[in-house]
């Protein structure tokens, strides 16, 4: 694999949902998440690295270095145990710090997930440590307040004969699912270059980070989910592998307000204007719009 990145980079992500659950919390029933105080939709962070991984599983087939740790069904020790089973950890014997030392590499060698996000692997069966990784994600915000509706939907049959019977031959059950009329989220996110040197994370994980989430909703269509898009992908790449420039400052050049000036309820993405002031870049920041 290539060398890690020596840059940092900040990025901010716009996405929206038509008609459809983003986010549901399963402590409310499944309601799309809220803040309570603002009314605004949340997205949480956990829910956008779910959908990256699993692009990244789709498009690479899990090919050697692109593995994904953390995926539906994934029984994660014996996952690990694949670190263990390597000849280089084998050889470090009862050396249990160099051990676990080994297996974290193996790890951050051949999973994206955790070359990429990191993870907790520091149990008590096959322990391969703990890893932090390069690239972090906000929790995703909606642009303005909604107001999730409970739908009542119909089927028209019943799963078993006794069900049947108990409702005197009318197969009709009823059922209810959460949606959100329209919502655009924007998420902001970080990527270090010197923890991108601890896992590995190189050019070619930052390329595939952008293309899953420029692409990823395109893979994960529901009938609960509605419709989602990804909108903007706002990239700020420092020269210096430690910045130069405060996040927060780049996030503020990067706002959203209403193409219109209309405070009436929105439905669309073409109901929002996305404003950049590239004249306010700071000198080793450059920019670019990779949606």
């Amino acid at each position: 694999m290539s060398a890690p990145i020596q840059n940092r980079y900040e990025f901010v992500y716009l996405f929206d949902v038509e008609n459809g659950n983003p986010n549901g919390d399963p402590d409310a029933g499944n309601m799309p998440r809220l803040d309570p105080e603002t009314s605004l939709g949340l997205v949480t962070d956990v829910c956008l690295k779910r959908k990256i991984r699993n692009y990244v599983q789709l498009i690479t087939e899990e090919k050697q270095g692109y593995r994904i740790y953390v995926k539906e069904k994934a029984v994660l020790s014996q996952v690990r145990g694949d670190a263990y089973a390597t000849e280089d950890v084998k050889a470090l014997g009862k050396d249990k710090g160099e051990q676990i030392k080994a297996a974290a590499d193996f790890m951050c060698k051949n999973f994206f997930d955790v070359r990429t996000f990191g993870a907790v692997m520091s149990t008590k069966e096959n322990n391969c440590g703990q890893v932090r990784g390069p690239v972090q994600l906000n929790f995703a915000r909606s642009l303005d307040p909604i107001v999730p509706q409970e739908i009542t939907i119909t089927r028209m049959a019943v799963e078993t004969a006794k069900e049947a019977e108990s409702q005197g031959g009318d197969n009709r059950t009823m059922g209810r699912k959460h949606i959100v009329p329209y919502g655009l989220y924007r998420a902001e996110g970080y990527i270090s270059a010197p923890l991108a040197e601890k896992t590995g994370f190189n050019d070619e994980d930052a390329d595939m980070l952008w293309k899953a989430l420029a692409n990823m909703f395109d893979h994960d269509h529901s009938a609960a989910r509605g419709k989602m898009a990804a909108r903007r992908l706002i990239v700020f790449k420092h020269e210096g592998r430690m910045g130069n420039a405060p996040a927060h400052n780049l996030f503020e050049l990067v706002s959203v307000s209403r193409a219109d000036g209309s405070d009436r309820p929105p439905r669309s993405f073409e109901d929002y204007q996305v404003n950049i002031d590239r004249s306010a870049v700071p000198a080793g920041v450059s920019l670019e719009e990779m949606i």
